[in-house]
């Protein structure tokens, strides 16, 4: 049989581990420093990252503290679970996660609007990304 073949990461798993990553590299955390925190290697948190590894419960609420959100936030958008049982959620539980394919410009561009104070000048950069976005419905403000 076909035993020797490794099992593809479990979307879930997938899941969390890039929310994990998402938000480590948000708070401008290393994979060593984050390692070193729990105890484990940066090559185990590229694991966990990667969905290669599944993170225990308790492994997972360390995480959640070291990075300052609630475990929950792990979960946010994760794929529907295959046995239909999530189904009441309704359209939000099938739209692919908005952070899916974040690249290091996306969280560079984040931090950076994350130090604007202003709420005035908040709402204008997001207009203006939008409307370079060609979002329909972005106007700038002037």
């Amino acid at each position: 049989m076909e035993q020797d073949l490794k099992k593809a990461p479990d979307p879930i798993d997938r899941h969390v581990g890039h929310r994990v990553r998402v938000r480590r590299l948000l708070m401008g955390v290393s994979q060593e420093k984050l390692g070193d925190a729990l105890a484990v290697t940066f090559q185990q948190i590229q694991k966990y990252e990667k969905g290669a590894n599944r993170i225990s419960a308790s492994r997972l609420q360390q995480i959640a503290e070291m990075l300052g959100v609630p475990v929950g936030f792990f979960y946010e958008g994760a794929p529907r679970s295959e046995n239909g049982h999530d189904e009441e959620r309704g359209d939000a539980a099938r739209a692919p996660s908005v952070d899916l394919f974040w690249t290091s410009q996306d969280l560079q561009l984040v931090r950076a609007f994350q130090r604007v104070n202003d709420p005035l000048l908040r709402r204008r950069v997001v207009s203006l990304v939008e409307a370079m976005g060609g979002g329909k419905d972005a106007v700038v403000e002037e």
